[in-house]
């Protein structure tokens, strides 16, 4: 069972690995393909969207750290593992991702307080262009980095994902600021700018409160613990459930249930309920880390 364990927590970080680098050499790209962009095309908006994606070769460097140092063995400093790693990574990603979006919000207001739309650049047709290409490859990053987080239960890999949803958003904002500049409305810019902040840190303070509920051993949901419940519940011996407690542990979750068991039972007896019960926990739910299986006498 370990050893199928260790397996599994391998190709767990294998495909972590494989979608960062998937990440990181499409935002190189990308980067500088809107970079190029912008300056060709006299698009402020469009470099500033540009060094967004540059940002993201980071973001997904600190996920790259934070889940090889979550993936390490368990050592006498660290008895239970350092699966919490994976949260710190996911912190540090809301942070960025907050300042980011602050960053976008601050700049579109000096504009709109500003005042001086006339004195803004026409950007040009390639600017345009580039930020549809950005849109669509940001978004498709998205989804293809959301399905592998969840498939994984990879909460920085999840943060990596909603940080290339911002710039998906980032990139739309840049689209709606130069396609109204095009069209005489220079304030387009600076106005979708602002709303674009308020979506990034919604996104940051959801990636940011998920991480912290998992830093502080926050119980798992209520579905989550009545499927534990009933499972161990209709194993052969067991008479009933007096306790169920459940904690996060980083994106790995810890169980201790107390069992009622035939007190006249011999105690090899007992133990091959609680080992039957252990067992079948942890071969229908892949996140369970460790359980604690406790025998009351009935």
């Amino acid at each position: 069972m370990e050893q199928e364990k260790r397996k599994e927590e391998q190709n767990t970080e294998k495909t972590a690995m494989r979608v960062s680098i998937v990440s990181i050499l499409v935002n190189i790209v990308l980067a500088l393909g809107k970079f190029a962009a912008g300056i060709l095309a006299s698009s402020g908006a469009m470099i500033s969207d540009a060094v967004h994606s540059a940002s993201d070769v980071f973001s997904t460097l600190v996920v790259i750290i934070g889940i090889r140092l979550s993936g390490k063995k368990a050592d006498a400093e660290h008895p239970y593992g350092h699966e919490r790693m994976e949260c710190v990574a996911a912190i540090v990603l809301a942070v960025v991702l907050a300042i980011t979006g602050l960053e976008i919000g601050a700049d579109g207001m000096r504009k709109i307080l500003g005042g001086r739309y006339d004195e803004l650049a026409v950007p040009g047709i390639l600017a345009l262009a580039a930020a549809v290409v950005s849109i669509l490859v940001k978004e498709w990053m998205y989804w293809y980095t959301r399905f592998h987080a969840k498939k994984i239960n990879s909460a920085a890999l999840m943060a990596d994902a909603w940080h290339h949803r911002s710039d998906s958003l980032s990139s739309m904002g840049a689209f709606i600021g130069i396609l109204g500049a095009r069209m005489g409305f220079p304030v387009m810019d600076s106005l979708a700018s602002v709303a674009i902040c308020i979506l990034i840190l919604k996104a940051a303070y959801d990636i940011f409160k998920d991480a912290i509920d998992k830093m502080v051993d926050k119980a798992c949901d209520t579905d989550m613990e009545e499927r534990l419940r009933e499972l161990a519940a209709s194993q052969q011996g067991v008479m009933g459930v007096d306790s169920l407690r459940t904690r996060a542990f980083g994106n790995r979750i810890y169980v201790d249930v107390e069992i009622i068991a035939d007190g006249n039972l011999t105690l090899y007896e007992s133990h091959a309920i609680a080992e039957r019960v252990h067992d079948e926990i942890e071969a229908h739910f892949k996140e369970v880390k460790h359980i604690m299986v406790h025998v009351n006498p009935g």
